[in-house]
């Protein structure tokens, strides 16, 4: 079955808005914050998909119509709602690069990604590869990379331990999203859905021609740990531990730093 058709926003459109006042009011007295404001209360409820310039109408009490003098539609909308989660990310450019060193940092700078996305998981929705650049956007790359400038890395280098630590964020953000998302759906905890299927799995397992002695030992190793099927904190702190390591050895390897 084909996907969902995902309209594009306009860039010109966007770029105008996202770096254009957001608190000027228009004749309906309604102002660029305000819709987005009240577009991301609806996401962070409901979802991307529950955001449409109607029901963000509603929640504002204000004509359907009155939203468009501000904000052409949901696509140029979604840019601005991406644009706006990040504004608070930093107190200013220079945070990430005020920890003690750069790995420090980057451990920060993971952190402060990964509390924006457990705080509004309909980010992992939006289609991020052309997304227009606002100025939070922008300023959150400037921060991002400045404890990495100096270090003897190549710029490429820069862009991608930085693309790497925040790949693995995103991923690590997705999975608990999906596991509270389903322990919801479910009204099951992760602990009392295994109490449930634990005894038919053992039946079925046990009577399998193959033998899982290893998958059993770790997987009843992590759920008897965790008392869960995974913890997002452990595997962030974890994968990221490994990640900056790698990056100790590149930017060890190179003779001289900058």
């Amino acid at each position: 079955m084909a996907g969902k058709k995902v309209v594009a926003a306009d860039p010109a459109r966007s770029l105008a808005l996202l770096w254009g006042s957001h608190t000027k009011p228009g004749r309906s007295g309604l102002t660029v914050r305000a819709i987005v404001d009240a577009a991301i209360e609806v996401a962070d409820a409901d979802g991307l998909d529950a955001v449409s310039m109607r029901v963000v109408a509603e929640r504002l009490k204000a004509g359907t119509m009155s939203l468009y003098t501000h904000v052409p539609g949901k696509a140029e909308l979604t840019d601005l709602m991406f644009d706006h989660v990040y504004g608070d990310l930093y107190a200013d450019v220079d945070e990430p690069a005020r920890q003690s060193d750069w790995r420090a940092a980057l451990e920060f700078i993971a952190h402060r990604n990964f509390d924006v996305l457990v705080r509004h998981p309909w980010v992992h929705e939006v289609h991020t590869m052309r997304t227009a650049l606002g100025p939070n956007i922008t300023l959150k790359y400037e921060a991002e990379l400045r404890p990495l400038d100096g270090l003897g890395l190549t710029d490429v280098e820069m862009d991608s331990a930085l693309s790497l630590v925040l790949t693995h964020v995103g991923g690590t953000a997705r999975a608990g999203a999906e596991q509270l998302r389903t322990q919801r759906d479910s009204g099951l905890s992760d602990e009392e859905w295994w109490r449930q299927i634990s005894p038919t799995l053992t039946h079925v397992m046990s009577g399998s021609s193959v033998a899982f002695p290893i998958a059993g030992r770790v997987g009843t190793s992590v759920g008897e740990h965790f008392q869960s099927v995974l913890d997002a904190d452990h595997i962030l702190s974890f994968g990221l531990g490994r990640i900056l390591d790698g990056i100790a050895l590149l930017i060890d390897s190179r003779p001289e730093k900058q």
